[in-house]
């Protein structure tokens, strides 16, 4: 026979206790699941059940929680339940000058004060962050309490358009068909058809970097990363050639450039509150006025993208045929013979283009700064290089870039640290207690502060010190699931990244094999607070083309 027990959060009065009709047979677990959908807790296996508040006792049976006399309390991973903390701020601006201009660092800060989920409020706008694995997995999946919703309040307002699959929200027709159509060109057999073009891109870029080492000049990394990945993106999005490498002073094309700026104003217009992008003159407008022009040069490009024959073909056979991806897009088909709707397609290829080269030049970039800052990283990866066969003759695929066991760690470490993507935002949609306790409201935005994430020292030895052999050890390979995402994770994670993860390894791979970086002075680098990812902007080396090599090492893969 069942019974009914009363239960509340601790942190609560016992007076918000709510009733529960309670099976004597149940298993622990089991009453904790009711109890947590009674009171919306995401995680209920953190449930614990006291006599009282005052308490400590746990009551660790049905049995004995039948037994109490009073509302059961109920603590959360052995906390009460609480709203998050934050800096108050100043009036109007709120946290503002709390966080900018080193949002990265500050947050940092502010987890250490406050607790693993902070407040913040920037000219109105708030914000809700996290440095806790277990919290941002709650967040980043697609459950009763969070989804992708791209509300006012979102990083990523500024640019959202509902008919696109990383700007758009979860609980839309859209985003089915989007995310039913696009993973297949990007899953790892169509990753595999396009490795060539790769190899051809990096190796087009060479009579560049020759010829500034003749004239001996340094150069801005990012800024030629960014022609870098672009180009390449440009090519596998689009069959399209930016042109960026035809000469040293080659103009970055205006649809890259054009992109860049949209992210530029959006993290502009979002960092200050919703009052300022409803501005008729300024950020507002020209954010606005750089999506029509666009919008219109990539419908120009789409339309001109060669054609491979794939008319009518299955997604997964088309997407390993296509000449790129805009030419699967427009012809491919799925099990019902149906396309990919048109009035889709322009916006979805801005997603693949922009999404896709603002990444990886960025990460580029950072893996540069890495061999040039931390003492020992370009010898060990060309010394990997070389005891592998890698040479200038050598033909990459996915088997051979991902065999790279230090290369691999390289790039974790780089991701790990210098992760170009920080703040994936996912909306409440409904109050919800989180791991730890902590509650949020209704249609509040959450938002796991990946570096943070990355360097929090309860999941991390010695976080901020570069060490890629960390990947090798027992206490890495056993970490919190959560503690390392660089690509977020759950339904709304990256669907690109198998294709960034292997650009990287053979455009980084192949510049490294033939040249030696050397970081062109000493100034601090600084990235830039007020864009979509973390970029440096001020890193000049200089390159000098290896005509040497070492010797392959003894104890190595033939």
């Amino acid at each position: 026979m069942s019974s009914q027990q009363t239960f509340f959060l601790l942190g609560d009065e016992p007076s918000t206790a709510r009733g529960i009709v309670v099976d004597p047979k149940w298993k622990l677990e089991e009453l904790k699941r009711a109890v947590g959908l009674a009171h919306h807790v995401a995680q209920p296996t953190g449930i614990s059940f006291h006599v009282d508040a005052d308490d400590e006792k746990v009551l660790n049976t049905v049995e004995e929680i039948l037994k109490a006399t009073s509302p059961v309390a109920c603590r959360i991973d052995g906390n009460p339940v609480r709203d998050p903390q934050g800096p108050e701020g100043l009036p109007v601006v709120g946290s503002y000058y709390e966080i900018f201009p080193d949002h990265l660092g500050n947050h940092y800060r502010l987890f250490r004060k406050y607790g693993h989920v902070i407040k913040t409020t920037n000219m109105g706008r708030t914000n809700y962050l996290t440095d806790d694995p277990s919290v941002a997995l709650v967040a980043l999946a697609e459950s009763a309490y969070f989804t992708k919703k791209i509300s006012e309040d979102h990083p990523l307002f500024g640019v959202k358009d509902n008919s696109a699959i990383f700007i758009g929200d979860t609980e839309t027709e859209n985003w089915r068909l989007a995310h039913k159509f696009l993973p297949p060109a990007m899953g790892p057999k169509a990753v595999r058809h396009y490795t060539p073009l790769m190899q051809e891109c990096v190796r087009g870029t060479f009579k560049v970097f020759d010829e500034l080492e003749s004239r001996g000049e340094s150069w801005n990394v990012y800024q030629y990363m960014v022609k870098l990945a672009s180009q390449t993106v440009g090519k596998f999005a689009m069959g399209f050639d930016y042109h960026h490498f035809d000469s040293v002073d080659a103009p970055v094309h205006s649809l890259v450039t054009n992109i860049v700026k949209m992210l530029a104003l959006n993290k502009k217009v979002t960092a200050r509150g919703g009052w300022y992008q409803h501005l008729p003159f300024g950020d507002p407008v020209k954010l606005k006025e750089g999506r029509r022009v666009t919008y219109a040069q990539l419908a120009e490009a789409v339309e001109s993208a060669p054609k491979s024959g794939i008319e009518n073909m299955p997604l997964n056979e088309a997407a390993v045929k296509a000449s790129c991806v805009a030419d699967y897009l427009v012809n491919a088909v799925d099990e019902k013979g149906e396309h990919f709707p048109k009035g889709l397609v322009l916006s979805n290829m801005l997603v693949v283009t922009g999404a896709g080269y603002t990444t990886t030049s960025s990460l580029l970039s950072w893996c540069i700064y890495c061999i040039v800052t931390y003492p020992g990283m370009q010898d060990r990866l060309l010394q990997e290089l070389i005891d592998y066969g890698i040479s200038d003759k050598t033909e990459w695929d996915p088997d051979l870039a991902h065999s790279l066991p230090f290369l691999d760690a390289f790039l974790k470490e780089t991701q790990r640290l210098h992760n170009a993507s920080f703040q994936p935002g996912r909306t409440t949609k409904t109050d919800v207690v989180l791991p730890g306790g902590f509650r949020l409201p209704k249609n509040v935005i959450m938002i796991p502060a990946l570096y943070s994430i990355h360097t929090n020292p309860e999941h991390w030895h010695d976080p901020f010190r570069f060490d890629p052999s960390r990947w090798e050890t027992e206490e890495v390979k056993n970490r919190h699931r959560g503690a390392y995402m660089p690509f977020a994770t759950g339904a709304r994670s990256c669907i690109g990244f198998n294709f960034a993860l292997l650009e990287i390894k053979i455009l980084l791979s192949e510049l490294v094999y033939r040249y030696n970086f050397t970081r062109e002075g000493f100034e601090a680098i600084e990235y830039d607070p007020e864009f979509q990812l973390i970029r440096p902007l001020n890193l000049y080396v200089t390159t000098k083309r290896r005509t040497e090599w070492p010797a392959k090492g003894a104890d190595v893969k033939a």
